[in-house]
């Protein structure tokens, strides 16, 4: 917990009483748990970076490849995060109540069921990458490269799983320093690894591709047994999403090898400005539930809405640095220009986004902490379903230009931030039994 909630023994009682900070210091209890979470996004995405300006020097058919076999790799483990969503809820309910028992036994079964999804998850992943990739309708090298990626990264999921559920409770509890150090050690460990086994180094085969993937499965793996002697003596949204931004990018692959390229450098640039909405979200989870398990909905309202100005603000600073640079910042990565093109307008597209991805985010989060988990399941369907897979099949089948396809995303967060901003000033989520 953070250094402005203080927790006081009952005597003669096994519970504990949770003094909520005052309102006016809402920002700063926000700034406290929402800046770990931020720089444990940010190592994340310097490793993304890290990952793909080394395999970049492979060529675009390896770029293709692992971005198309992440993609895949991000709806597998949406199904996992689905079980941490919960975590969240439960535990900064409970924690919030002064209930450190029960809030302890969530977690504890959030990772037993984490690991036992993750492998039932895993396998058919690994039997079938070769049919999966054929999703996107890539054939050759890059398909291959892709299902040997996916076999190997996939075998990482029960150490995934580890992960997901330890860092969902602890960030639930007010805890969002411990996931940082842990987080921090893998990504330092998966950027080593992958600098020996992609380029051969320290007397090691140059594996490529498959070195990427080998480094991933390492550095994870790791990061799950720390997880496990760190706390030995402690979201059906994100999956429908994700499997339907295969759908997405399979449109995408469509147009050729290097607009996927460019749509998977795209990403892992503006995954940088994305930061903050992972931060301020897991801030507002946690101060929403726990001001609701205190009997103080004020509170709740007011650190859910203070989130989201942050967060905001952040975001649009950020996706304005990526607007201005975005051609130098794309030629980082590959020398291909008509690669970078496509990069530098997908950027273009995902910067005049970041206000409305903050909005949906960090407002997801509230809700997700208030145990409001139905609502931004069906805001976001609405959102990436009704408007941006839509309007992308629709451009594709009139052939219209791949930068139509990028700006698509704007319909999507036009609607996703509305319908869940309506729903958190309805106030209805004060009331949900978690």
């Amino acid at each position: 917990m953070s250094e402005f909630l203080e927790v006081v023994p009952e005597p003669g009682e096994q519970r504990l009483e949770v003094t909520l900070p005052p309102i006016g210091r809402i920002r700063a209890e926000v700034w406290a748990l929402a800046w770990p979470v931020i720089l444990s996004f940010g190592l994340d995405s310097i490793l993304g970076l890290a990952s793909m300006l080394m395999v970049g020097r492979l060529g675009a058919e390896a770029v293709g490849a692992v971005g198309l076999a992440t993609q895949i790799l991000g709806a597998v483990r949406a199904g996992i995060a689905a079980v941490g969503t919960g975590t969240v809820a439960l535990v900064a309910r409970y924690i919030g109540a002064g209930d450190r028992d029960s809030a302890e036994e969530v977690l504890k079964q959030s990772v037993i069921f984490g690991v036992i999804v993750s492998t039932i998850i895993a396998i058919p992943v690994i039997v079938f990458a070769r049919p999966l990739m054929g999703l996107f309708q890539v054939k050759g090298e890059m398909a291959e490269m892709g299902a040997r990626y996916l076999q190997v990264v996939m075998l990482s999921e029960p150490f995934q799983g580890i992960f997901l559920m330890c860092a969902s409770g602890l960030r639930g509890a007010g805890d969002t320093r411990t996931p940082l150090w842990i987080g921090g050690i893998i990504d330092v460990l998966a950027i080593f690894f992958n600098y020996v086994l992609i380029f051969g180094k320290l007397g090691f085969p140059a594996l490529g591709v498959d070195g990427s993937a080998v480094a991933t499965l390492l550095a994870i793996a790791i990061g799950g047994l720390l997880f496990f002697w760190a706390l030995s003596p402690a979201a059906i949204e994100q999956l429908i999403i994700q499997f339907g931004f295969v759908a997405y990018v399979a449109f995408v692959a469509r147009y050729g090898p290097k607009e996927v390229a460019a749509y998977f450098i795209g990403v892992r640039i503006l995954a940088l400005s994305f930061l903050p909405g992972f931060g301020f979200s897991a801030a507002s989870a946690t101060l929403v539930g726990q001001g609701l398990g205190a009997h103080d909905p004020a509170f709740a309202r007011k650190a859910g809405w203070e989130s989201t100005k942050m967060a905001v603000v952040m975001m649009t600073a950020l996706g304005l640095i990526f607007l201005l640079f975005a051609h130098q910042i794309a030629a980082l990565f590959i020398s291909d220009k008509q690669v970078i093109d496509y990069t530098a307008q997908f950027m273009y597209a995902l910067a005049a986004a970041q206000p409305l991805m903050a909005i949906d985010w960090t407002i997801t989060g509230a809700l997700r902490g208030a145990g409001d988990s139905r609502f931004p399941l069906w805001g976001s369907l609405a959102g990436f379903y009704g408007m941006r897979l839509a309007v992308t099949i629709v451009i594709s089948y009139y052939g219209g230009s791949i930068t139509w396809i990028w700006w698509s995303l704007i319909a999507d967060y036009i609607v996703r931030a509305s319908v869940k901003s309506w729903r958190f000033s309805s106030e209805h989520w004060e009331t949900i039994e978690v």
